[in-house]
């Protein structure tokens, strides 16, 4: 019934409520309606309500998408293309928005929610939601076709290993093997590109740390929530509108290090975080991790040194801190399908001038059988299930 209200009705209602204060009720509605000369049917005036109740209620007409089962993913391209992703790739939705206008009061109000500011002075914005949705928003004529809308929804309880194995993310012998990795307190990073399931994977391995151990978990915006019971979560600050009291990664990284930590997380190493993680990790906090954007975990190398350079650690030290931080790199691809899979798990090795590179341990073949490397023998020994 909403999408065959006559164009500009609601407008024209929201209008005359605005101009007087009350609360949105199907009564106020109506009585609007009649000041516009409009039909009053009992339909149209609970329609007209909903419409609007949408606009000042969680995410608007998105909401419908943001509670289907598996959805990770809902985006928005402008009033006319909204997209979800349930784990197979994007896919176009049915719903619409009636105007670019709708798309920027929606974006708006959600970063009012999240106590962000959102307007042309400040176009972009990227927050938590109090539900653990996150959300980022650029609006027009920054972005085209018109203000864009993303968000990435927490699952509730979050995967467990078990189930990512069920959907076909990775296989049991490789579940197994990463439970020992975790087991044997390894040091590892999850790599892989935008929207691979790396914060997935992550949490679901966390599950399997020990109950008795405690973890402090470091984000730029709190995406983890691995069900363990004993989780301390940091989550940096940005800066308020006259540009003061912004808190990040780096500092919360040197606080989660002075909170007993028995495994430091940092959610998503991105920036000069990365020279306080290898610090710690080579300082006798076992069992640490992360996860990192990259191409392939032969890539990991590379975006550590650029990410290091940019905050004043030099190339040697950078490599020479992550072959003794790092003991394996997992890293996901997505298909071509869209569907996310562990593609190999892979070793750092240093040359003799001392700079590293990674040497695949286990490789994913597309039926997720498991192939032996040239790194696999280092990473046994690291499990302490080297030739004997």
């Amino acid at each position: 019934m909403i999408d065959e209200l006559p164009a500009g009705l609601v407008d024209a209602v929201r209008e005359r409520l605005a101009s007087t204060p009350g609360d949105l009720t199907p009564h106020r509605v109506a009585e609007a309606l009649r000041d516009t000369g409009r039909p009053v049917g009992d339909a149209t005036v609970l329609a007209v309500h909903e419409a609007l109740r949408r606009d000042v209620v969680g995410a608007g007409p998105l909401e419908p998408l943001l509670g289907l089962p598996g959805v990770t993913d809902v985006v928005v391209n402008g009033s006319g293309e909204v997209y979800l992703d349930r784990g197979d790739g994007l896919e176009r939705s049915p719903v619409t928005f009636p105007d670019e206008a709708a798309v920027r009061r929606l974006a708006q109000r959600l970063a009012a929610i999240g106590g962000r500011r959102l307007d042309d002075a400040a176009p972009f914005v990227d927050l938590r939601l109090a539900d653990g949705t996150r959300f980022h928003a650029v609006l027009a004529p920054i972005a085209r076709p018109g203000t864009v809308i993303s968000l990435r929804v927490p699952r509730r309880g979050g995967f467990t290993l078990d189930e990512l194995v069920a959907a076909r993310t990775l296989g049991e012998p490789l579940a197994r093997l990463l439970e020992r990795i975790v087991g044997a307190r390894l040091a590892f990073l999850v790599s892989g590109g935008t929207g691979t399931g790396k914060t997935t994977l992550l949490a679901a391995l966390l599950q399997r740390v020990p109950p008795g151990e405690r973890l402090v978990v470091v984000e730029d915006s709190s995406e983890l929530r691995p069900d363990h019971p004993h989780v301390v979560g940091l989550e940096a600050r940005p800066p308020n509108a006259e540009g003061a009291g912004a808190i990040g990664l780096r500092t919360l990284v040197r606080q989660a290090l002075r909170m007993r930590p028995d495994r430091l997380v940092v959610g998503e190493v991105r920036g000069g975080e990365v020279v306080e993680l290898l610090a710690a990790l080579n300082t006798g906090h076992e069992g640490g991790c992360g996860t990192l954007h990259a191409n392939s975990a032969v890539d990991v190398p590379a975006r550590v040194e650029a990410l290091a350079l940019a905050a004043g650690l030099g190339r040697e030290a950078a490599h020479s801190q992550l072959a003794s931080a790092v003991d394996v790199v997992v890293h996901l691809a997505r298909r071509r399908d869209g569907t996310r899979r562990v593609a190999e798990l892979a070793v750092p090795v240093r040359d003799d001038a001392g700079l590293v590179s990674m040497q695949v341990a286990v490789s994913v073949g597309p039926t997720l059988r498991l192939d032996e490397g040239p790194g696999l023998e280092r990473l046994l020994d690291r499990l302490g299930e080297g030739e004997r």
